[in-house]
């Protein structure tokens, strides 16, 4: 702890002591004034806590930095409890949502893998990552697939050397999630599993 750091600490326990309240009951006294400014907040400190131009300073200021952390938190407490696809498939992209879903459908019939979220896509792997399923413009969804010694054609791209899936196939409507995709998917979950 820096000395920094524990001025302000000895600072607030003063503070406490001369009010005869904890940090707890004194931000409930600040957050019932409704007051938002540091200003404000110093002046009522001032004026209704009888602190001083310092203490009063400090203690909007903690008080202010508080409820930022609250809102952080808070925040990233939704990001958990959000569904990342509807991020992904958002605005231009949304209409393609259904093709996603139709694929997923197909792959959770193949056994256990982790669907991680990333920015754009979500990976599909296993021991390994087999796939990587994403709009990549609004007209189309990509699934990369991860495997080796394809034969490419003009559904299944080849991808040059260096990236993490090998080959690729361009999805613009779900009826193109058939039984060859499928088995494209599969190939390379059996591979990485």
């Amino acid at each position: 702890m820096s000395s920094l750091d524990k001025a302000t600490e000895t600072q607030l326990k003063n503070i406490q002591e001369k009010t005869g309240k904890s940090l707890t009951q004194l931000f409930a006294i600040l957050a019932k004034s409704k007051l938002a400014k540091h200003g404000e907040l110093r002046t009522y400190g001032k004026e209704k806590l009888a602190l001083g131009h310092g203490d009063a300073n400090l203690l909007a200021a903690v008080y202010l930095k508080s409820l930022v952390q609250a809102e952080k938190a808070d925040e990233a407490e939704g990001d958990v409890d959000a569904d990342p696809l509807s991020e992904i498939y958002s605005g231009a992209k949304a209409p393609l949502r259904p093709i996603h879903d139709k694929l997923m459908t197909a792959i959770n019939k193949f056994g256990p893998f982790e669907a991680i979220p990333k920015k754009g896509y979500i990976a599909l792997r296993c021991k390994k990552q087999f796939a990587m399923i994403g709009p990549t413009t609004k007209a189309r969804v990509e699934v990369g697939l991860n495997m080796k010694d394809a034969e490419p054609n003009e559904r299944l791209i080849k991808l040059p050397a260096g990236g993490m899936c090998r080959y690729k196939v361009n999805v613009a409507e779900a009826r193109e999630v058939d039984k060859e995709l499928i088995a494209l998917i599969k190939r390379a979950y059996d591979a990485a599993c």
